[in-house]
């Protein structure tokens, strides 16, 4: 392990500190590599695999082993960032034995720091349990998407102050329970920023304003790869579908017009081979 690692002591030194905590998700070697060289702190591999690369129009479509192959895949292409691998949907929700299980794989067979579960009090026998086995959890408030159905879709959460209070009453008790960190998903911004300065762990944001320790996008959503998805709290740094797509279009005009390959992108014999190979076919 290199010795800039990033570590939740480091992490924690940036809550006190109040200096902002970077994450973002990643899925695969080559992006893994630019979000750790980026020197982003937390890199997550989210369940959100199942939507933006698996093309699955939910996140509790991922499997267990789906998401252990992309955990691997980053933790070769990540040497400095904290790594957090996202416990599918029924990975932990029905046994507690299993849900020990199932973190321990993605510590031992692919190698991240930590595990992310979503849920509050009636999570808090599988996050004890997990973190008994020596396993850092991070837990999920909010727009929590494998419940995205019984919350009535992805919207807004803990609008009002009995639905405020009782995700308060969570975030206090995941905490006492033994999550190192907690993401806040699309809940208002002065309820995230309330939570943030009560917790004495770092909240992680996402759709939940300026307050909370950090923010977190999604890899693909924030460079711009998706056109078709732009929620109110994304904001998109880069143009990569239209540059893509550009750039693929511009390779199928040259192929077709004999553009490319180029005589500078193509490799030659000598004269004098190809002429001793000519004269073999005689």
């Amino acid at each position: 392990m290199q010795s800039n690692k990033v570590s939740i002591p480091d992490i924690f030194k940036k809550k006190a500190n109040g200096q902002p905590i970077t994450m973002l998700t990643a899925y695969d070697f080559p992006g893994a590599k630019l979000v750790d060289e980026a020197g982003i702190d937390i890199i997550l591999v989210g369940d959100s695999l199942a939507m933006v690369v698996l093309g699955h129009k939910s996140t509790v479509m991922v499997t267990m082993d789906e998401m252990l192959h992309h955990c691997r895949a980053v933790s070769r292409g990540a040497n400095r960032a904290f790594l957090v691998g996202d416990m599918p949907f029924l990975s932990y929700q029905a046994d507690i034995n299993d849900a020990v299980y199932n973190a321990g794989r993605f510590i031992k067979e692919a190698g991240m720091d930590a595990v992310k579960l979503e849920g509050g009090k009636e999570r808090i026998p599988a996050i004890q349990a997990i973190s008994d086995a020596g396993i850092p959890v991070i837990g999920h408030l909010g727009l929590t998407p494998q419940s995205a159905t019984k919350l009535g879709g992805y919207r807004l959460q803990a609008k009002s102050a009995e639905s405020a209070n009782i995700l308060l009453e969570n975030a206090f008790a995941i905490e006492e329970a033994g999550c190192t960190m907690l993401v806040l998903e699309m809940v208002p911004a002065q309820l995230a920023d309330f939570i943030s300065d009560k917790l004495s762990i770092p909240t992680i944001g996402i759709g939940a304003g300026a307050g909370c320790n950090g923010q977190v996008l999604v890899y693909h959503d924030m460079l711009g790869m998706n056109n078709e998805f732009q929620p109110k709290f994304l904001k998109t740094f880069a143009s990569q579908h239209q540059d893509t797509l550009t750039a693929l279009k511009k390779y199928r005009e040259e192929v077709e017009n004999g553009g490319y390959p180029s005589p500078e992108h193509s490799f030659f014999m000598t004269d004098k081979e190809f002429a001793a190979f000519l004269a073999l076919q005689k």
